[in-house]
Order: C-alpha cells, then structure tokens, then sequence
C-alpha cells in the first residue's frame, strides 16, 4: 500500500481525495498542522505528496522546497491558479508534476499511478526520522534542524539512527556499541563516550543544544 501525504487547507477536496484514493488501497495522510508541515511529512514517511500552492502559514512553494532539502519523493501540485507562471515555478521548486483544479478524480489518479510506477519501479524512497523538529535522512546521511543541515560520518549515523528509532527509549550503552562495531569483539567503552560527545558538540552548532541525554548507568536517549 502507497502513502500518499496532501498538504491541502481545502477540507472537502481534501476529503473527497482521500476518500476516492482509499478506494484504489492508497493510504493517505491529510495534514492538520500547517505551521509544521514538515514534522508531520517525516513521521508519515509518504511516497507521493500532493501540494497546494495557496496554504495558510506558507505557501506550497516553501513546503516543495523544504521537502526536496530531505527527499526525492514525487510531487504533484493541485492548484486554481494554473498560470504559465504559477506552473514553472512550481517545476523548477522540484514539482514532478501540476493539475489544475477542478480536476477529474480519474485522471489525478492515473498521474498518480503512472508517477509512483515511474519512481518505485527501479528504486526505493529514502527514509527520514523526526524528532521535535530535528530531521535525520537516512539516505544521504544527515541532519536537518531549523533550516541548517549537518553531515554525519558513520558512526554518527549509527548512533542518531538508533536514538531516533528508540527515542520513548532509553538505549543501552551495549546496545549502541553493537550497533557500531558489530562484532564481538571487546571495544574499550571510553571509545562510545568520545563518539557521543563528538556527536553532541556537532549537533549544538546547528541548535540542538542537549539532544542526546545521558542515563548514568543505563545508556542514553534523545531528549
């Protein structure tokens, strides 16, 4: 099953869409929140985003933008204003494609179809995690926090991915040392502390002041 997440304030077309595309088993996420779009795009993880361009907050063209900062995933702009204009600069934001409404609930879902056979037939979408606004990309192995982005090294990678996915958790220091060295053999654990406070002095430059907290004796989580 698809997930397909709408970025549209227009609360019937935005039912009438969802309702139509359940029918063909598509799941989808309509957003609620428009001031943080982004939070909600991470945690849904879709493979197909629908966007219009006049939103409250900021418009269509910002969240494209901010969404082609963390993924490839395909794009389709629905929108009233179907211009020249409004159309390349949809593209040229990174818009896969653009219908102009009114549209035929038919023909939105053939673009769909051939658009996600297109993307998913040779390749997978990549994953992002969220956290209270922090954005880790799997795929190209970085982090994103309040419009600045930060690049991690493996081992980094490891770590933030391992917190994200266990971030109601706290994760042992056990846990963390298998995840990064994968192999039994004995890693002094002075090595995972210089590793984790790296990581922490990187994340506080771009704001993330105090992210992954310490559990005396346990291990740690991300605050």
């Amino acid at each position: 099953m698809y997930r397909i997440f709408m970025v549209e304030d227009d609360e019937m077309i935005a039912r009438t869409v969802k309702k139509h595309l359940e029918k063909w088993d598509y799941e989808v996420h309509i957003v609620s929140d428009f001031s943080n779009v982004m939070a909600e795009f991470a945690a849904f993880d879709p493979q197909l985003v629908l966007m219009d361009i006049r939103l409250p907050f900021y418009n269509g063209y910002h969240w494209c933008t901010e969404i082609r900062k963390l993924s490839k995933v395909p794009v389709i702009f629905l929108s009233s204003t179907a211009d020249n204009m409004n159309i390349v600069m949809a593209v040229n934001m990174g818009a896969d494609d653009f219908i102009a409404k009114p549209f035929d609930l038919e023909v939105l879902t053939v673009k769909i179809q051939a658009l996600i056979r297109r993307s998913y037939d040779f390749a997978g979408n990549s994953s992002v995690l969220e956290h209270k606004g922090a954005l880790l990309n799997l795929a190209d192995a970085s982090v994103s926090y309040q419009d600045q982005r930060l690049e991690l090294t493996k081992n980094e990678l490891k770590i933030l991915q391992t917190l994200f996915e266990n971030k109601e958790k706290i994760v042992s220091r056990d846990t963390l040392m298998t995840k990064l060295w994968e192999s039994d053999a004995y890693v002094d654990e002075n090595t995972l502390s210089v590793n984790v406070n790296r990581l922490r002095k990187k994340l506080s430059t771009i704001g993330l002041d105090d992210f992954i907290l310490t559990k005396k004796g346990i291990g740690y989580r991300i605050g």
